[in-house]
């Protein structure tokens, strides 16, 4: 019986002297990062650079930190991620590039150089057989990336519309996948489109890099033989009309996904590191080990949702984690610190403190 992976967490909490780096840094080490030897080995630490004008991607100081710890144990970090299949700010190793500079990603920034896995056009690839493979027979992934001695996967969690959650394997399988791997992948999946839903807006036919919806009676008709499976039109269209084909298509496509993974992974020094960025409020991870929240050994906390909010100055919410109140008594007959706000003497509160951006978490139970 193969031995559960054991999962480590940390919260998002800082103190003085105590940033997200110091603490990610503390989290590689107690995960055993330390065991791998990287002595004089090329990492490539695989990560998602994000598209264009969007914030769903893990920023760069968190690549920092794990490139640091990878030097000071002798090896050789560097970034990297394959060129998309779909149409946008990653389909080529320059326009790659562009957008990793773009959102933060840059060798002064990370400490480490930036290379595309599979090459200029997504052609550089190495073919690499998959034992017992059930769907792939010869994957093929980015050559830089198998020509890495040790791979790290730094991923957010994130869903996709027919993967549902998508973390480590998604990050490695897909992701490690060249532009003609990528299409191995997806040609299983053939969208279709729910009429009684369609709008014939467009967005699906402005999208694709292959003309395979067109809009006809203001109604989208999509054409299987031009369609590649990427997907871009289900995530574009406002209504949902776009659906992919069945449970057994998403399947398949989940099968590959694995497959892709076993090959870059298989044989070689591996460290998964996922970071909850922002995942479903039902989700819930058990944790096998004593919790260092209620320091049990049977417990399933729910995963803590972060985001930015803009902080206004009204009453806190019961749930936010912040000491600090969000504005300042102008009375001495303000009420007392054990209450979360303070207030004027007339009981309201005071508007004095202007807004500020503040972490706080979400669906806390």
């Amino acid at each position: 019986m193969e031995e559960k992976a054991k999962v480590y967490f940390t919260n998002m909490h800082t103190k003085f002297g105590d940033t997200l780096q110091t603490k990610l840094e503390r989290l590689l080490h107690q995960a055993g990062i330390d065991n791998i030897d990287f002595t004089d080995k090329f990492t490539a630490i695989k990560i998602h650079f994000g598209e264009r004008g969007n914030l769903a991607f893990l920023r760069s100081n968190y690549a920092r930190t794990v490139a640091d710890v990878v030097r000071k144990l002798g090896g050789r970090p560097f970034l990297t991620d394959c060129n998309t299949l779909y149409v946008g700010g990653r389909k080529n190793a320059l326009e790659h590039l562009e957008t990793a500079a773009l959102n933060g990603y840059t060798p002064t920034q990370t400490g480490c150089q930036i290379l595309i896995g599979d090459g200029l056009k997504g052609t550089d690839e190495a073919l690499i057989p998959v034992e017992g493979g059930e769907y792939v027979k010869e994957a093929k992934i980015g050559r830089t990336i198998m020509d890495a001695d040790a791979i790290i996967s730094l991923n957010h969690f994130k869903c996709h519309e027919m993967e549902g959650i998508g973390g480590a394997i998604k990050n490695i399988g897909m992701g490690c996948g060249s532009r003609a791997g990528k299409m191995e992948m997806h040609n299983a999946s053939k969208p279709y489109v729910k009429t009684e839903l369609c709008v014939g807006c467009g967005q699906c036919a402005r999208i694709c890099a292959h003309d395979a919806p067109t809009i006809v009676d203001h109604k989208c008709t999509i054409d299987h033989d031009k369609c590649v499976g990427c997907g871009r039109c289900i995530g574009v269209c406002p209504k949902d009309a776009i659906c992919t084909t069945d449970d057994e298509t998403n399947e398949i496509l989940n099968k590959k996904t694995v497959e892709y993974a076993w090959a870059v992974l298989h044989d070689r020094p591996q460290f998964h590191i996922s970071l909850v960025v922002d995942v479903s409020p039902s989700a819930t991870v058990t944790q096998k080990t004593t919790c260092p929240l209620c320091q049990t050994s049977a417990c399933s906390h729910p995963l803590i949702r972060w985001r930015l909010i803009r902080r206004a100055p009204t009453l806190c919410s019961r749930r936010m984690y912040s000491p600090a109140p969000c504005w300042t008594a102008k009375s001495s007959a303000a009420t007392t610190t054990s209450q979360r706000c303070s207030r004027t003497a007339t009981g309201m509160p005071s508007l004095s403190t202007a807004k500020k951006w503040v972490w706080a978490p979400i669906n806390m139970n």
